[in-house]
């Protein structure tokens, strides 16, 4: 099937709005990409007429209520690959399930001088969790450099590694410079020496094609919000044998088998991690947002992408003065750069007037900005809906915005 790029914008009702009188050109999918209808009707009607609390009544509407929300954990955990949906486990987001990790994983699993390995390309929301088992336990956190355009040397992991190295916590795709990284065989040597390894992959879901039990990751998150469903729901994967040792994180109802007066026990995964009244609407949401993007890829949609990352990654090099970071990564979604003279914010304001959303600022990145001896960049970064009509316009812009600065 031939990726039909004109039908995919037509599902996307908000690139019909006008900024600033102009056509609105929206770049800023790697910070959280637009909704389609599908996804948008999925959980209007679901809240018109199918909505009540899950899993806790025996009438009508829980039960099919229940039967959607447990539908999207099967989507997930096809759409991964998971080896079962009890694998799966609805969060907030990306940022929620790294907590969920690193506070359960706080209990009996890491004691004081411990390693964690991370790299400078992740974003905080994967540095934050583990500061906090710093202040907490006393772990150590060690670091892997990458080199300009985000690649990264297995040998170095090789080195890294201790016997007191208990965890690697690495992106799967850099949101500042798009590079993929050797998942696979870093993996493979943590597994090796018996150190569990999580995988971010907030960018990767919706670039790749992932497979947890391929990539034989110990577990994966992501947010929904950025393959095309709603904010509010995440996912963390991990495999079920150490979901059933991990300590609950938070407490409340759904996640209890029995409470007393002096003791409660615990369910099994998934119910442990899910306390409470979960996000019901959301993972419906995320479940539709499944179902267009399977239908997408089906179409080609990686293909098309690389092609248009490709034409933007070669008209920004047209550009003067303007220095792209990893811009050997030709395939990326994600193009992070500064101008000479200018400020990546006046960048922004800039071609904003001109009715194109980029991002200015860290991007949540500080320790790769420091790598690279910048505290900021402009970043502009494609989705399914973006066309060269798209990247022409921004790149006309941009070069007004250039020559403001002359």
């Amino acid at each position: 099937m031939i990726f039909d790029i004109e039908n995919t914008r037509h599902d996307f009702p908000i690139l019909k709005k006008k900024v600033n009188n102009k056509k609105l050109v929206y770049l800023d999918s790697a910070a959280s990409a637009q909704k389609p209808l599908s996804v948008i009707n999925s959980m209007k009607r679901f809240q018109e007429e199918e909505y009540s609390n899950v899993h806790r009544g025996i009438h009508y509407l829980s039960n099919l209520a229940t039967d959607q929300y447990e539908l999207s954990r099967k989507k997930v955990k096809d759409f991964i690959n998971a080896n079962s949906e009890n694998e799966i486990i609805f969060t907030m987001g990306a940022t929620d399930a790294i907590n969920l990790v690193a506070q359960s994983l706080s209990h009996d699993f890491f004691t004081k001088e411990d390693e964690i390995i991370l790299t400078v390309m992740e974003h905080h929301s994967n540095i934050v969790p583990w500061h906090f088992l710093r202040e907490k336990c006393g772990v150590n956190i060690k670091w892997i450099n990458c080199d300009d355009n985000g690649n990264i040397k297995v040998k170095d992991f090789i080195k890294a590694i201790s016997n007191k190295t208990k965890l690697i916590s690495i992106t799967q795709m850099s949101n500042v410079l798009g590079s993929e990284i050797p998942l696979k065989e870093i993996i493979s040597i943590a597994h090796d020496k018996n150190i569990r390894v999580l995988v971010d992959g907030c960018q990767g879901i919706a670039h790749l094609n992932t497979d947890v039990q391929d990539l034989d990751c110990d577990y994966y998150v992501f947010s929904g919000h950025k393959l095309y469903g709603p904010t509010g729901v995440g996912v963390l994967y991990g495999k079920y044998d150490l979901l059933e040792t991990m300590h609950p994180w938070r407490g409340g109802g759904e996640m209890i088998n029995e409470v007393f007066k002096d003791k409660v026990t615990y369910s099994k995964p998934p119910s442990k991690f899910e306390a409470g009244t979960p996000n019901i609407v959301q993972a419906v949401g995320l479940g539709a947002a499944i179902d267009y993007f399977n239908e997408k890829k089906k179409q080609g949609l990686f293909h098309y992408e690389e092609k248009i990352a490709k034409y933007f990654h070669n008209e920004m090099s047209k550009l003067p003065r303007v220095k792209v970071y990893g811009k050997e990564n030709l395939k990326s979604p994600m193009v992070s750069f500064t101008v000479d003279g200018s400020h990546p914010h006046d960048i922004a304001t800039i071609v904003d007037k001109e009715g194109v959303a980029i991002r200015a600022g860290q991007h949540c990145t500080q320790p790769l900005l420091d790598f690279f001896n910048l505290s900021s960049t402009a970043r502009a970064s494609i989705g399914m809906y973006t066309n060269k009509n798209d990247i022409d316009i921004f790149i006309n812009s941009l070069d007004k915005a250039i020559s403001f600065f002359d």
